[in-house]
């Protein structure tokens, strides 16, 4: 392979090989039937109570170290949501049983879809693939299984098992290392501008691929991204541009 040529590419998960935000979405109307079935209230107070909990987790903070499993953290949230809109409903049973709907159902829609699997095993011939993914690591390890994405990779790195996460360019070094490569050898590739791209740069990839499925315009300020996709799978178009 020339020495110029790309020899890693380094992906992002969530909403990048996964939809993340789909499955959390039809994972929330289940629990929200769950809560219907459970609670004398009305679709406005359920509604209320779902977001609440997405607002809470949006916000949540996780210190392993305190001695509660990210499981327990987000019961809670659950048990919040639901005592400061229902007061009188004792909620510590149906707080765990709406967590679980909701994390178990997320789970099972998060899958590589064939047409991804497929574009993967196609890269590895040519490419090291390295995923590189941010969040709790239980959590993310959780979404790396039920994907199945074990067996498409060379390399997986969870932020949450290491001091800093994207976009630091730290983590970025420990994907280099793993790989035996040099920041020119790969391209970045993922949805979020403040940790993908940004990230990317930081860590001096020799480009960055935005994954822009909703077709949102780049924001005021933003870090500009190299190349601009609307799906992963056009990622090959890119890399014949690189190389």
């Amino acid at each position: 392979m020339d020495s110029n040529n790309i020899k890693a590419i380094l992906f992002d998960l969530d909403n990048t090989l996964i939809e993340t935000y789909q499955a959390g979405e039809l994972a929330m109307q289940k629990t929200h039937e769950l809560l219907k079935t459970s609670l004398a209230v009305d679709d406005d107070t359920i509604i209320n109570i779902c977001d609440k909990f997405m607002e809470k987790l949006l916000h949540q903070t996780f210190d392993p170290a305190a001695g509660r499993t990210i499981d327990e953290v987000r019961v809670r949230l659950w048990e919040d949501s639901i005592k400061e809109s229902v007061d009188s409903c004792s909620t510590p049973s149906l707080a765990a049983q709406c967590y679980y709907m909701w994390k178990n159902s997320r789970l099972e829609l998060l899958k590589l879809s064939p047409e991804i699997s497929n574009l993967l095993k196609q890269l590895r011939r040519k490419y090291k693939l390295l995923l590189l993914t941010n969040g709790i690591a239980q959590t993310q390890w959780e979404k790396v299984k039920a994907a199945g994405c074990e067996g498409f990779f060379d390399r997986i790195v969870v932020g949450g098992d290491y001091a800093e996460q994207k976009p630091y360019p730290s983590i970025f070094n420990v994907c280099f290392d793993l790989l035996q490569v040099e920041p020119q050898d790969c391209i970045m590739v993922g949805d979020s501008l403040e940790t993908d791209i940004q990230g990317g740069f930081n860590a001096q990839v020799r480009a960055t691929v935005w994954i822009n499925g909703a077709g949102d315009a780049l924001p005021v300020g933003s870090v500009t991204p190299d190349y601009t996709l609307s799906t992963v799978l056009d990622l090959e178009d890119i890399l014949a541009q690189l190389n």
